[in-house]
């Protein structure tokens, strides 16, 4: 998904309303901290408010979801490469369908968070961003703080994708306020997915290299058709 094309959009049409950032969060029911990173390209919108976003301004959701195909270099047999390129281009890159879109969404109560999924016939994409802790709190200053997403098939386990904060010395907190999960063009459609196949972990190691681990379980919202 195209953070920086989001970001502006979400602020062209912000000033077109003549809206500060904190009357537009209200329309849409988040913070204007949330606003301020969608603008900056920090992060993005969860996909239901974007998809409102879209119907209210004229925009095709679609268009936010394209990747563009690499071009191949020529070599010297001119006509054999353009031929190659060509079935290529037909075997191996689909052409762009119709998405549609699933909510991802937490299994545990000490955490929130907005997660989706966009999908066709051919692929599918992963998006999560603005996890909250709301359990016990906890003020503890980690030296270093990972998430990972992993999705489960079976006895298998897989990592899909991994954020670790530049920064150190960082509270839980702090540390969730910058993660952003943005997974493109994965390799499984939605159909293939399990229900509940998905989690997150957090590993968060402290001064005293002692770690502390979080899973946060994660539910699609309804079967992929």
């Amino acid at each position: 998904m195209n953070q920086e094309k989001i970001g502006k959009f979400i602020r062209d049409i912000r000033k077109k309303e003549n809206l500060s950032q904190q009357k537009f969060a209200l329309k849409y029911g988040v913070t204007y901290q949330a606003v301020s990173k969608w603008e900056n390209g920090k992060n993005i919108p969860d996909i239901a408010i974007l998809k409102q976003m879209c119907e209210e301004y004229q925009m095709n959701l679609d268009d936010f979801l394209e990747t563009k195909i690499p071009k191949k270099k020529p070599t010297i047999w001119i006509g054999m490469g353009i031929v190659f390129l060509m079935i290529a281009l037909f075997l191996f890159y689909p052409k762009k369908g119709h998405f549609e879109f699933k909510t991802l969404s937490s299994n545990c109560n000490n955490f929130k968070l907005y997660g989706s999924m966009a999908y066709n016939d051919i692929k599918s994409s992963i998006y999560i961003s603005n996890i909250t802790y709301c359990g016990e709190d906890d003020k503890e200053k980690y030296k270093v703080i990972e998430c990972i997403l992993y999705e489960t098939d079976g006895k298998v386990q897989k990592e899909v994708m991994r954020y670790r904060s530049e920064k150190e010395n960082l509270t839980l907190v702090e540390f969730l306020e910058t993660v952003n999960f943005n997974v493109d063009n994965y390799e499984k459609t939605c159909k293939l997915y399990q229900e509940n196949s998905f989690y997150l972990e957090i590993e968060a190691i402290n001064q005293e290299k002692k770690m502390t681990t979080y899973k946060i379980p994660l539910q699609l919202k309804d079967n992929c058709k």
